[in-house]
């Protein structure tokens, strides 16, 4: 009896350590640095949000197009946050409303791992652009183009979304390896085992969009495991 007592204690204090850790992080203008992309405060869907997008005069020259967060220093642990994408009004034919979040984001924006959505995929007819509904990018080196074609269906999987409405998302990484859930799941939509800029990075949160895009986020959560 007393081992099982002192086995409850010693979780209780584990969990309690943990949950000490939890960061609920406020998002606006003034908190993030954008590379790429442009920031406003907006009220959208009943939610308090940061809306970005790229400007539609801006040559965009890689991935790297997102808003940073100040003040963020993250290696293993458990990242939460709502987001939304939709394609703007003057995209093309195909742009998906490209939303997700960055992490370990290196400074000066040279290196990041990336989880994205890509909304309209979620519910079209096409079977495999369903199967494209999520995706996982490293940066550098690393663009969806090549891990396509390299690794067919490796690094991306289907998950139910539509476009601009609230997702909710949830990426817990650990070492090399990341998940990442999409609106409660018990179970990972997208698991990595390889994080390709390898498992010692360290760096802050982005929120990050894709060509075309319209993004909000709103509600981002941040528990460090170390």
């Amino acid at each position: 009896m007393m081992t099982i007592k002192l086995s409850m204690a010693l979780l209780l204090t584990v969990a309690f350590s943990l949950g000490s850790k939890a960061q609920n992080v406020p998002l606006g203008p003034d908190q993030t640095v954008p590379y790429q992309v442009i920031t406003e405060s907006a009220n959208y869907k009943g939610k308090k949000a940061l809306a970005v997008q790229i400007p539609e005069s801006l040559t965009v020259i890689n991935d790297k197009t997102l808003a940073v967060v100040k003040n963020i220093n993250f290696h293993n642990g458990i990242i939460e946050a709502t987001i939304s994408g939709q394609p703007q009004k003057t995209a093309g034919e195909t742009a998906r409303g490209f939303v997700g979040i960055a992490f370990r984001v290196a400074d000066n924006d040279s290196k990041m791992e990336v989880f994205y959505l890509r909304p309209t995929n979620g519910r079209a007819d096409d079977q495999v652009r369903r199967n494209h509904s999520t995706q996982y990018i490293s940066i550098p080196g690393y663009p969806w183009e090549k891990l396509r074609k390299e690794n067919p269906e490796k690094y991306e999987a289907y998950a139910d979304m539509v476009p601009a409405e609230w997702i909710r998302v949830k990426i817990e990484v650990k070492d090399d390896k990341a998940k990442l859930y999409v609106n409660g799941a018990s179970q990972p939509t997208l698991i990595v085992n390889d994080l390709k800029q390898g498992k010692d990075l360290r760096g802050s949160i982005g929120l990050w969009i894709g060509p075309g895009t319209l993004g909000h986020f709103t509600d981002l959560k941040i528990t460090k495991y170390d």
